[in-house]
């Protein structure tokens, strides 16, 4: 069987010069590897401790979606602006490649205390960061980060302090 370091593509200058994009969609393409990660990720303490699992658009929802599914709790999902409806609460955030907002349905948030965060891929931290300030700003708890990919030269371990959990790093 292939290991999740071959099936997950890299792409020199993407976004935009000076990135590695590491692409994660391979892992899907790859059913006893995507179930082998998502069986590995929901047992993951931080899934324990969680009342509910926030994924972040657009590939968090991929791992997300199956996490919850597998360790039956309840996601809400963290996207864009212009993708959700309703009262949203929303914040900005810098990236390795720009800036950007995330948003998430005030609904969602009244439901459950403490969270998870799900993504695919961990870099300078500022996506997780910024998930984790909407949820602390709205009064709940961040028990944790888990990730498929971190990028351990970006060093955005280092700016977060909760618990992170990442199956594989580069």
């Amino acid at each position: 069987m292939k290991s999740l370091e071959e099936i997950i593509d890299t792409y020199k200058d993407y976004p935009k010069k000076g990135i590695e994009f590491k692409d994660v969609l391979g892992i899907i393409q790859e059913p006893r590897i995507f179930k082998e990660l998502i069986l590995k990720m929901s047992s993951s303490q931080i899934i324990k401790n969680a009342e509910a699992i926030i994924s972040i658009d657009a590939r968090g929802f991929i791992f997300g979606s199956a996490i919850s599914l597998q360790a039956s709790k309840p996601m809400i999902v963290a996207r864009k602006p212009g993708k959700l409806p309703g009262e949203l609460v929303e914040k900005n955030y810098s990236l390795e490649y720009g800036e950007n907002t995330l948003s998430i349905q005030k609904k969602a948030l009244k439901k459950y205390s403490s969270y998870a965060i799900v993504d695919d891929l961990l870099a300078t931290g500022g996506t997780v960061n910024c998930v984790s300030k909407i949820l602390e700003s709205n009064n709940k708890e961040v028990v944790g980060i888990l990730v498929v990919i971190e990028l351990l030269r970006l060093e955005g371990k280092l700016k977060l302090n909760l618990p992170i959990e990442s199956a594989i790093t580069f």
